[in-house]
């Protein structure tokens, strides 16, 4: 977690810094800067559009008792990739305009089903749960009747 957070809040600014010099070096300082409004601005507007879609596609998928799974993904994808847009630099932008695009997010998301489904099936062969016995001894006590016998008495 240290790893990642480090990665995060030190060495991609750092990246996006050296890229922000080197591009400015060779559009000028006012057009790079203009470069990351643009991108923040039209980034805004393409999440707001694309994140209304599967809003409305997530409620569609739900009102006919569906799960939304790839709705819910895309709608997690739009918003990383609005953070990511509304974070100045080009780098960050370029990952945001990937996670917006369609064929990146169904391969992005092909990959990570793949991955879940792996984990998935090597959980189910790893033989009893510990908790077997337990389910066992609750099962049992569901079977035996039960009563409760007392008294009530309402006080106003």
């Amino acid at each position: 977690m240290f790893r990642f957070l480090f990665v995060l809040f030190i060495i991609i600014p750092i990246i996006e810094i050296a890229l922000l010099i080197q591009v400015s070096d060779v559009i000028g300082g006012f057009a790079t800067i203009a470069l990351v409004v643009i991108t923040a601005i039209l980034g805004a507007k393409m999440v707001k559009t694309q994140g209304m879609g599967a809003l409305q596609n997530v409620q569609a998928q739900m009102a006919q008792g569906q799960m939304p799974a790839k709705e819910l993904f895309t709608g997690i994808c739009v918003v990383i990739a609005g953070v990511l847009l509304l974070t100045p630099g080009i780098m960050t932008d370029v990952f945001g305009l990937l996670l917006l695009t369609p064929a990146i997010r169904n391969k992005l998301a092909a990959g990570l089903a793949s991955q879940a489904t792996v984990r998935m099936s090597a959980g189910m062969q790893q033989g009893p749960s510990p908790f077997a016995g337990q389910q066992h001894a609750e099962r049992e006590q569901m079977e035996r009747p039960t009563t409760i016998d007392g008294e009530y008495e309402r006080k106003d």
